[in-house]
């Protein structure tokens, strides 16, 4: 579908203080219609958004640096999802897969079961978030092996449902105050390098040795699930040491348990391969997609063994509005997307870029304590040098000012002290490298001023 606007400039620019009048205007119009439990990042209202750039309604030309939290991954004006789109939406909107069906549903499901990690025999089944993926991957593990528990990691983060709540390590502000939450989930810890007592190296072992005992002392055969993100996102990026998911794969073959892999923010391109768990050779028995798989429509997915898919007795799995046809058409389009491999090696650029800008600030920054991630999603974690106290001042301060200059990054992390980089995998590089060196002098300038204002409090 040929585009009738003029081409997006792809280069920052301020036409207005951020955020500008107009956007302010609609921000108090949203303020009177909108209930303020929605969060807002940067309370600017966007026009357009192409490349790396987002357009807002004053003007300004802001580098993107979340991709919608990792969704717009293949560009949120992307020509091969606008034309399966526009072409589907000339024959119909819906009609629910459960009542009469369509064949776009059945192609996305062919597409994932070829590509998944796994020569197994694959079935999928499609659903609209991740949260509700994630709930259904539960359900087909309950129904395979009769068994009630999950186990599940700290700093894990896999919706915002009361099952998916239960599953989240994170308290503010995916749970507080909305408990009581479903029981029979267990939590082990996640061998996460920069923080494991035992030291970096001994991380996958101990942490493995952990989650042995905290299953003896349930009662392995008590498990359904093991649940994992093979790059834990709002977490912090974490990425395990090597071996653990590995070894978690051993463990759930050893008890009969199911192992599931969460892909929905770390999958589909985002590390420089189709799914992240590839880097670690490990394949699941099930594993949830969403965000990047529909191009900015709604569109999630559990894939897995067909013998564990098959389970669930017939009306068991669906929704009225899982897989729907607008949805899958973008699937189609970001598949077609990824056929010529350019987007994979654009997320292993990313990834090289974003380490040559800002592993420097390791020895220039004393409150740089880890860059980490891997292809286009990346992280930076501030934590005092000595204590490895999260230091969230010095995230925050640095947010804000990418955001004054006009780059859009977000924070994360249990502590909140992690900012993460997901940009869209069409980012041009000079776009890119002016972002990250916006990014870079904020963190110089506001750490070296949060530290300063530390160290006249405590005098």
């Amino acid at each position: 579908m040929a585009s009738t606007l003029p081409a997006l400039p792809q280069s920052r620019h301020l036409a207005q203080p951020i955020p500008g009048p107009r956007s302010r205007e609609l921000q108090a119009q949203r303020n009177g219609e909108v209930t303020s439990a929605f969060g807002t990042t940067l309370p600017v209202f966007i026009d357009r958004a192409e490349g790396g750039i987002l357009q807002d309604v004053d003007g300004n030309r802001i580098i993107d640096f979340a991709s919608g939290i990792a969704v717009t991954s293949v560009g949120a004006t992307n020509a091969f999802v606008q034309a399966r789109v526009a072409a589907q939406l000339e024959r119909f909107t819906h009609t629910c897969f459960m009542v009469t069906e369509y064949e776009g549903f059945t192609e996305v499901c062919r597409w994932l079961n070829a590509h998944t990690p796994g020569s197994f025999d694959k079935r999928s089944a499609l659903f609209s978030t991740g949260a509700e993926a994630v709930e259904n991957a539960i359900k087909i593990a309950r129904a395979a092996t009769g068994r009630p528990n999950v186990l599940v990691f700290d700093e894990a983060y896999h919706g915002r449902s009361l099952l998916t709540m239960a599953m989240t390590a994170k308290e503010n502000p995916y749970k507080l105050g909305f408990g009581p939450f479903p029981e029979q989930i267990v939590r082990a810890p996640n061998a996460a390098p920069l923080r494991w007592p035992g030291g970096a190296a001994n991380a996958a072992a101990e942490a493995l040795a952990e989650v042995e005992g905290i299953l003896a002392d349930h009662g392995p055969e008590s498990f359904a699930a093991i649940v994992i993100e093979p790059i834990q996102g709002e977490g912090g990026f974490l990425v395990p040491a090597e071996g653990f998911l590995a070894g978690l794969r051993s463990i759930a073959d050893a008890h009969g348990i199911v192992f599931v892999i969460d892909e929905i923010q770390a999958g589909m391109g985002r590390t420089g391969t189709l799914f992240a768990s590839e880097h670690e050779g490990v394949e699941a028995d099930l594993i949830v997609t969403a965000k990047a798989i529909g191009g900015g429509l709604p569109l999630s997915a559990v894939t897995g063994r067909a013998e564990l898919m098959n389970a669930v007795h017939p009306g068991g799995l669906g929704g009225t509005y899982a897989g729907n046809p607008l949805a899958c058409a973008a699937a189609l389009g970001v598949f077609e997307a990824f056929e010529d491999g350019s987007l994979l090696d654009a997320a292993r650029v990313i990834e090289s870029v974003v380490r040559a800008h800002l592993e420097p600030l390791l020895d220039s920054v004393p409150v740089v304590a880890e860059v980490r991630g891997r292809g286009a999603m990346m992280a930076i974690e501030f934590a005092d040098p000595v204590t490895l106290e999260p230091r969230a001042d010095v995230t925050k301060a640095v947010v804000a000012a990418c955001h004054a200059a006009g780059v859009l990054v977000l924070s994360c992390g249990t502590y909140g002290n992690v900012i993460r980089l997901l940009p869209p995998l069409v980012i041009g590089t000079e776009l890119l490298e002016d972002g990250l060196r916006v990014l870079a002098e904020a963190i110089v300038r506001q750490s070296a001023e949060a530290s300063a204002l530390r160290d006249v409090a405590t005098a």
